[in-house]
């Protein structure tokens, strides 16, 4: 059987590598700190839950649920303004979708036909250059570096490069280098698709984990940039629900539409029980949220604090729930560091190479752990002399 050349697009899924390690190590008794995939250990609002059993408990949403509830579409639209001050999001303007790695695909595959290029930063979450891919499009990496504190620096981007693109993914506060937006880095973006006549499409998944000052925002709340792009408003992090994948494609009404005719070939929509659990996240109470952000600032504090202490460069940590952290002693190997550090201290990291080309000499940490057990994940590794 040959199958088809589209699955040599992808490597070996890291995630599964270090899993499958984690379960060896444990089963030979060892304490294990695995701080590799970003799942949030904190539970979701108890009327969140309450709402999706309510509704699982009606025999009528268990039928195929085909189109967003106008209710769905209507706290979405009212989140937007009580949450980030965005006035003017009507419903034409939304669409749900089963967590933004689905809704991107949708997005890439609608914005850019095969052969032509799609703007990716490096490091990324892969999903970026993977959505790329799998629309046939051709990804265009921007890097994004410490000498720009991890910022986009759009200017650098050659003009024959932008022109060429269909699209420009950006995503602040950043997954995997924790850095956030600031309304130059927006500003310059909306600039930037209208000079070269592409679209930007923004994920806004960490919005609600900003450390050390104002709470995060929208891409959708500067001038112009419903206009030119559209952006991704998950729950996932903001309300501990990633199993039931509640996300939402918010912004320029004719994106919103493409992406829609698309996922209309290849699903019946998102489940009313979810959709009312969503429902109630986007109209219920918020004060959960940042009680669980000054959490995730103490466990920021606790990780960088301590491997500082032993030795490492203070890590890249301003917002989202992950650390990135320069590797120590000079090494630039992150996969080869990554394994030897799960070896030999049990602590289990993400290689930076698995984010991008810019990504190798870093390795990324997630917040995972109550400040105490991220203490001992220090500890172990100061005592294996890493």
């Amino acid at each position: 059987m040959n199958f088809s050349r589209r699955l040599d697009l992808f490597g070996d899924e890291v995630f599964a590598a270090l899993n499958a390690r984690r379960r060896a190590l444990e089963a030979e008794g060892r304490r294990v700190y695995d701080l590799s995939v970003g799942t949030p250990d904190f539970e979701p609002p108890a009327h969140v839950v309450e709402a999706l059993r309510e509704s699982a408990a009606d025999p009528a949403n268990w039928k195929y649920s085909l189109h967003d509830k106008d209710e769905l579409l209507a706290a979405a639209c009212s989140y937007y303004e009580s949450r980030f001050g965005v006035g003017g999001v009507t419903p034409d303007m939304v669409m749900s979708c089963r967590g933004t790695q689905e809704g991107l695909g949708y997005v890439c595959a609608a914005l850019a036909d095969p052969g032509e290029v799609g703007l990716v930063p490096d490091p990324c979450y892969p999903v970026f250059q993977n959505a790329t891919l799998l629309a046939g499009a051709r990804p265009a990496y921007y890097p994004l570096t410490a000498e720009h504190d991890f910022l986009p620096c759009l200017a650098e981007i050659p003009a024959e490069v932008a022109d060429a693109a269909k699209y420009l993914i950006l995503s602040l506060p950043a997954n995997p280098v924790g850095s956030v937006g600031t309304p130059e880095v927006y500003e310059e973006a909306i600039a930037f698709a209208r000079a070269h006549d592409l679209i930007v499409i923004h994920d806004n998944a960490y919005s609600d984990i900003v450390f050390d000052g104002e709470p995060g925002g929208s891409f959708l709340s500067y001038p112009g940039a419903a206009e030119v792009g559209v952006e991704f408003l998950s729950l996932s992090k903001s309300f501990n629900v990633t199993g039931a994948r509640l996300s939402f494609l918010v912004g320029r009404p004719d994106v919103v539409a493409a992406a829609r005719k698309l996922r209309g070939q290849v699903d019946f929509g998102m489940f009313y029980p979810e959709q009312d659990a969503a429902i109630a996240a986007l109209t219920g109470p918020r004060d959960s949220v940042e009680r669980q952000r000054l959490l995730y600032q103490e466990r920021r504090d606790a990780l960088c604090d301590g491997l500082e202490a032993i030795g490492w460069e203070r890590p890249n940590a301003h917002g989202s729930m992950f650390v990135w952290a320069r590797i120590p002693g000079g090494r630039t190997d992150s996969v080869a560091f990554a394994l030897e550090l799960m070896e030999c201290s049990g602590v289990i990291v993400t290689p930076g190479a698995s984010f991008g080309p810019s990504g190798e000499g870093y390795v990324r940490m997630a917040l995972v752990m109550p400040p105490d057990e991220l203490r001992e994940a220090v500890a172990a590794i100061a005592a294996a002399g890493l």
